[in-house]
């Protein structure tokens, strides 16, 4: 009697192992860097409720280049001295203490918290070097060179110029530092600052030739950004009526394409 021999189970072979095609390892990339941009852009971008910015109108637009017309404004102010970076430092921490309570209120005599506004500015204590020297905050050092700007920024935050730079940035000088207050003050209902180093002041209304830029902060960088609104201003006949101020707009934190700086110089 013949025995039945079940059939052999069929050999199963493994198909080989396919590499992604190089179209979608690219297109995989790129939807990873988008992702990461968009982060980026929402951890960098501003509160439901705008930082409030001077009032001005645009006289002239030229590119990166403008002619403004600002509404008179009132700043808190302080003079410091020593590095750029010290006084930097000093003069914001001394200002943003005012806003957020070294103050007493002029109806309770009580601090009276202000809301934070924008830009922070840095000028140089000499208008003789300003008018000739293309670096807009270290026109004035005691000791000579072109130290870095390492201004405060708007937000509350700890400057995001430190240590962005390579210039010489230990010599003294000395700056005024200053916040533009929230236009629905005027001096007689602004708290009165409790720092003795911190001064309120009514600028009245006035021109200022601007250029705005962004990236990184460096002493060559500004040089060359206040060499060029220099050289636009002369083109159309405006004259300096001051020093070169720069100012910041951002946190530390932004990221550095971003971020917005703008060389600003009075004009007569």
């Amino acid at each position: 009697m013949s025995r039945l021999v079940p059939p052999a189970a069929p050999e199963v072979i493994a198909a080989p192992a396919q590499r992604p095609h190089p179209d979608l390892r690219r297109t995989g990339l790129r939807a990873a860097a988008s992702a990461l941009l968009a982060a980026a852009c929402l951890l960098t971008a501003p509160p439901a409720m705008a930082i409030e910015e001077p009032a001005f109108e645009r006289a002239l637009v030229d590119g990166a280049n403008e002619l403004r017309r600002y509404a008179p404004m009132i700043v808190a102010e302080t003079w410091v001295t020593g590095t750029l970076s010290e006084g930097s430092n000093a003069g914001f921490r001394a200002i943003a203490g005012y806003i957020f309570g070294a103050n007493r209120s002029r109806s309770s005599d009580t601090p009276e918290r202000i809301a934070m506004t924008a830009p922070v500015t840095i000028e140089p204590r000499s208008e003789r070097i300003a008018m000739t020297a293309p670096v807009t905050v270290d026109l004035a050092p005691a000791g000579g060179g072109t130290p870095v700007e390492r201004s405060a920024p708007a937000g509350g935050a700890v400057p995001s110029g430190a240590g962005e730079g390579s210039g010489p940035s230990a010599d003294p000088g000395r700056w005024r530092i200053h916040f533009v207050m929230p236009a629905k003050y005027t001096l007689a209902t602004l708290p009165v600052p409790t720092d003795p180093r911190v001064a309120l002041r009514e600028v009245p209304a006035q021109q200022v030739a601007a250029r705005t830029f962004s990236g990184f902060i460096t002493d060559a960088r500004v040089a060359a950004e206040t060499e060029a609104l220099r050289a636009w201003m002369a083109g159309r006949g405006l004259q300096p009526a001051g020093p070169a101020q720069l100012a910041r707009y951002n946190p530390p934190w932004s990221v550095p394409f971003l971020r917005r700086h703008e060389i600003l110089v009075p004009v007569r």
